[in-house]
């Protein structure tokens, strides 16, 4: 559910649930999603860019599924190409 002002909510977040790509730059690179309102949270999403695309895929898989959640899968492949080479 997040903390309200602190942390977004994964359920029914327009970034988990939108595009793919930008979930994933969002977590592995930390690139803030256009679709998350500037200013409204003031902390910065850790980088998780130790994770393989693999890993990452799995992870959105999970998130877009759970917590209410109902969003088509993520592949390996499609994280590779939202980070590029």
């Amino acid at each position: 559910a997040g903390v309200e002002g602190v942390y977004p909510s994964l359920k029914g977040s327009p970034v988990v649930l939108g595009d793919p790509a930008a979930l994933a730059r969002w977590v592995i690179e930390g690139q803030r999603p256009a679709s998350m309102p500037a200013g409204r949270y003031p902390t910065q999403m850790l980088r998780f860019g130790w994770m393989k695309p693999a890993q990452a895929a799995a992870l959105f898989t999970y998130i877009r599924s759970n917590f209410g959640n109902s969003a088509p899968p993520v592949d390996a492949a499609t994280v590779a190409q939202a980070l590029g080479p």
